[in-house]
């Protein structure tokens, strides 16, 4: 017969009643079921339920030639034929003995099936009210309550308060450290137990007469974290008795137990104050970057073409000396249209539903400005004018032209273009393209993908160093994969790799240099642009990286140039040390995507 309490077997129990009162069979009536010794009796036992339940039960009783009752507070314990030299006082001490033992694993048991409710709540208001009711249960007191402490303002306040005039407290009442016992108990981290608190020069009988209540007896244990006192937990007026030592160390074990439940949803609630305030500074940075890339369309638009008519200008005149200067200009402008382009290009993943509704705004403001220009002549006429081109400029879209596009001469083709952007640099570009391997997708998109990765694995590759390209298909599947033998990322900025306008660079070490240079910088843009084109046109881009064991921080640099590495004495060793993987995955099956890319 199975038993339902964790620390003490109930049979075995039996079995050392019974030997030791001499009695020829022990049986207890628990609150759920009937208990015996030894297996004969159990099993008659068993068969009178199962004839005529507790009526039979009583027959046989009534049958046996002696037996002794003793009533515990969790049951009946009944000695059938006990020895005439065990008298009654002595069973009814046994009887208190096995009581004592069952409401110990009772408690026990309590406890360990509160401690998974109370670890795993995150809420602390939810969770402190658990701990109430679970001390409330455990240990018949009248009122309960948690303390938690401010250490700046060196108090404790009312979290929690249930009981006979708690509402007193719920206005965030507040008790110095040191003051009265809990605040003792919060100073020194001592357990205090008293069953007469007025005989205790620690006493504070303020708040009693503040609210009409009488505090007769208290617990108070703190709270504690790694040595750390949270606060403390007390519970006062015991409704039956005293309070016993055994209330106290349960009290402690709660105590505990509550203390790593706090720490837990105290953290908990800093990480959502946290995520929330980043949600709401990630929305300020969208609509910032969002407003820049607006702004910079026309301007920028201007600078160039500026830039384009005084270089004319000066060739007609034949002034000399001016052109490298124009170049520099039109090269950084040419620079922040890049940034502008991918900007649209990362603001375009917002969802379609909000992006149709925005276009629809723009295209009933389009055509009532048309038809005003049909009304309205003169110079008004050449306003409406401008302001329809400006609506056409900030939102002119194109849309998605999904084609079969033959991967090997495609991406052989921006391989060779990215060879020639590289200028001078030092680097094998070792390509692995299968003949007759096809994709549908915008040729567009895929091109800022491939380039986008591309250039960063030579940017971060020194020269006399490699990068490997790789396409593959594998059941339908379509891989596109760029591996670079470079410095690597470190493991910190692995994490914010597509977090957008991010380098991986030391900040002081920064600069800003030309595209495809070793090292050049940027703006961060490129992967973030990759990773929304991704998710906007259902394919993925994943990536592995080591950083060069050579050069482990962000702080320490690559001499850029394998030859002049300090660290090794062979290429091999370069390879071997470090690298990154990014892959771009399409998978086998592809349907028309009716989203826009910007222009």
């Amino acid at each position: 017969m199975e038993h339902r309490y964790s620390l003490i077997n109930i049979e075995d129990k039996l079995k050392s009643l019974t030997q030791f009162s001499g009695s020829s069979g022990t049986i207890f009536y628990g609150s759920d079921r009937i208990y015996a010794f030894p297996r004969e009796l159990e099993r008659t036992l068993a068969k009178c339920e199962e004839s005529g339940g507790e009526l039979n039960v009583d027959h046989f009783l009534e049958a046996q030639r002696h037996t002794k009752t003793i009533t515990l507070q969790s049951g009946t314990l009944i000695f059938i034929d006990p020895s005439a030299s065990v008298d009654e006082r002595t069973l009814t001490f046994l009887g208190d003995q096995l009581e004592e033992e069952i409401q110990l694993t009772t408690i026990f048991d309590n406890i360990s099936r509160a401690s998974v409710t109370i670890s795993s709540n995150l809420n602390l208001k939810a969770l402190l009210g658990k701990v109430m009711s679970l001390t409330e249960e455990l240990l018949n007191n009248e009122v309960s309550a948690v303390m938690l402490a401010d250490p700046l303002k060196k108090e404790l306040y009312w979290e929690v308060s249930r009981g006979d005039k708690s509402e007193f407290f719920e206005g965030k009442q507040t008790l110095p450290l040191g003051k009265g016992i809990a605040g003792n108990v919060a100073l020194t981290g001592e357990a205090v137990l008293l069953n007469d608190v007025h005989q205790d020069p620690r006493w504070d009988a303020s708040y009693d007469e503040k609210t009409g209540f009488r505090t007769r007896s208290m617990i108070c244990v703190p709270i504690k974290f790694h040595d750390k006192i949270l606060g403390i937990i007390e519970i006062i007026n015991k409704k039956e008795g005293d309070f016993t030592s055994r209330d106290l160390r349960v009290l402690e074990v709660l105590a505990a137990q509550t203390g790593a439940a706090i720490e837990n949803a105290t953290i908990h609630g800093q990480l959502e104050e946290a995520f929330e305030e980043l949600k709401v500074l990630d929305k300020a940075k969208e609509r910032v970057i969002n407003h820049l890339s607006h702004e910079l369309k026309t301007p920028l638009a201007l600078v160039s073409g500026v830039f384009e008519r005084i270089a004319r200008d000066l060739k007609k005149a034949h002034i000399e000396g001016m052109e490298r200067t124009i170049n520099r200009g039109q090269r950084n402008v040419n620079r922040l249209l890049d940034l502008q382009y991918k900007i649209d290009d990362i603001l375009n993943q917002r969802p379609v539903e909000e992006k149709d509704k925005i276009l629809s705004i723009i295209e009933d403001a389009a055509s009532f400005v048309e038809e005003l220009k049909e009304d309205i002549p003169g110079h008004d006429a050449g306003i409406l004018e401008r302001i329809s081109s400006r609506i056409e400029s900030l939102f002119r879209t194109e849309e998605v032209r999904v084609e079969k596009i033959n991967l090997d001469d495609f991406l052989d083709e921006l391989c060779d273009e990215a060879i020639s952007s590289m200028r001078e640099r030092d680097l094998a570009i070792i390509r692995n393209f299968p003949k007759d391997l096809t994709l549908s997708m915008d040729r567009g998109v895929l091109e800022k993908s491939f380039l986008g990765i591309l250039k960063n694995a030579i940017e971060n590759t020194p020269d006399e160093g490699k990068i490997e390209i790789t396409a593959s298909s594998n059941n339908g599947e379509i891989r596109i994969e760029v591996r670079d033998y470079g410095v690597g990322i470190t493991e910190q900025n692995k994490k914010m790799i597509f977090g957008g306008f991010f380098h991986t660079q030391d900040t002081q070490l920064y600069s800003s240099k030309r595209p495809y240079e070793f090292n050049a910088g940027g703006t961060g843009s490129d992967l973030l642009r990759i990773k929304s084109l991704s998710e906007r046109f259902g394919f993925s881009v994943t990536f592995e990286s080591i950083r060069c064991r050579f050069i482990p921080t962000d702080n320490d640099q690559c001499s850029g140039k394998i030859s002049t590495c300090q660290f090794i004495t062979d290429k091999s060793e370069c390879f071997s040390s470090g690298g990154s993987r990014f892959s771009l995955t399409f998978p086998a099956i592809r349907t028309e995507n009716s989203s826009s890319v910007s222009s």
